[in-house]
Formats: structure tokens, C-alpha cells, sequence
């Protein structure tokens, strides 16, 4: 006759009358956490969590790219607002400077296709192409200002073919002596005789 006895897994007694309590889990007491634990859990001090947000900000900006007091001051601003830690201020300013380099390298790619499009050009590149160069440098020392040559350096518009054109023209006018020539001196048409003709 076989033994019929129902089994248990880890059968413990549960109360003073000896009844039989199944365990099944892997932890002892999981659903029962002790009075100390269940205390420190549910009073933490909120302040630890908090981030530490600086006086100011130190952030380290990449080669090339430079961040200004402005543009310093008003990331500070909102850093302060969103409550951002140094670290995370920097994770921040980090994107910035990123998309800022991404920027510049677009524009020195912009830059060198239109010095391409200048040695190749059929009115002033080529063979001549040195040579025609300094007739629009010419141009630009005669009717241009520091301040001007200035921009064009800075933005790379000096090495536009449409700037390139226009002083390469002014220069060639200049060197034909294209300009209208004034009267001379003593001529009736002197500009004081006009203006005062009773002047002997």
C-alpha cells in the first residue's frame, strides 16, 4: 500500500496550535520588512538628495570655441533656475559647444567652395587669377576702410566671387582710367569761376 501522506515545502508551524504554513519564498519575511527599515525608508532627508548648485558656474569650453560673459551669464541664470550641479551644467554646455563647432565647420565648408568657385571662375580665375586678385586688392586698399577689410576677414565674405567681382571691376575702372576726367584749372568751367563769376 503506498504512502498517501501529503508533503510540504517548508512547512512551518504558524501558530500555537501547530497548523502547518507554506513558505514559498526566497526571502525570509519579504512581505514583512522590519519596524527599523521600514522607518528609515520612509524618512530620509530630502536635502540629501538635493543637488548642490554652485555660486557660479566654471565652465570648460572646447578648443576654438569661446563662450562670452554674456552668453556665460545668461546659461548661469538658467542653470541656477533648473537647480543644474557643475557636473551637470557642464553635460549641458557641453551640447552647446558641440552644435557651436558643428556651426563652424559648416561655415569653413561654405567658406572653401566659394574659393573653389573663385579659381575657377571664367572672369577672373585661372592663369590670371593671382594677378586679378591683387587688381581687387588694389580696389579694396583704394575705395575700401580697415574697418571693412575687418568684416570680410572675420566672416570670410573676402573670399565671396560676388565681393571678389565687384573690386576686381572697381580695380580694372581705376587702372583704365575709366573715370571722367576733371577740367582743368583755368577753364570756364572751373568750379569758382561758376560759383562767383564776377571773380576776375
Amino acid at each position: 500500500m503506498s504512502d498517501t501522506t501529503p508533503t510540504t515545502v517548508a512547512s512551518t508551524p504558524d501558530n500555537d496550535a501547530g497548523e502547518p504554513k507554506t513558505d514559498t519564498s526566497i526571502t525570509p519575511d519579504a512581505g514583512t520588512a522590519a519596524p527599523d527599515a521600514q522607518a528609515a525608508a520612509g524618512t530620509q532627508d530630502p536635502k540629501a538628495t538635493e543637488p548642490v548648485v554652485p555660486e557660479s558656474y566654471d565652465l570648460k569650453m572646447p578648443e576654438g570655441i569661446e563662450l562670452d560673459k554674456t552668453a556665460a551669464d545668461e546659461f548661469g541664470a538658467i542653470a541656477k533656475e533648473l537647480k543644474l550641479d557643475q557636473a551637470s551644467a557642464q553635460k549641458f554646455a557641453d551640447v552647446g559647444a558641440k552644435m557651436a563647432q558643428r556651426q563652424v565647420e559648416k561655415h569653413a565648408e561654405l567658406v572653401q567652395s566659394w574659393v573653389e568657385q573663385v579659381k575657377t571662375d571664367k572672369e577672373f580665375g585661372g592663369d590670371k587669377l593671382q594677378e586679378n586678385l591683387g587688381v581687387a586688392r588694389k580696389a579694396l586698399e583704394t575705395f575700401g576702410t580697415p574697418e571693412l577689410r575687418d568684416v570680410l576677414n572675420a566672416t570670410g565674405f573676402g573670399n565671396h566671387p560676388e565681393v571678389i567681382r565687384a573690386f576686381y571691376k572697381m580695380g580694372k575702372a581705376v587702372s583704365e582710367d575709366r573715370f571722367v576726367k576733371g577740367s582743368p584749372a583755368g577753364s570756364e568751367t572751373d568750379i569758382a569761376k561758376r560759383m562767383f563769376p564776377s571773380m576776375n
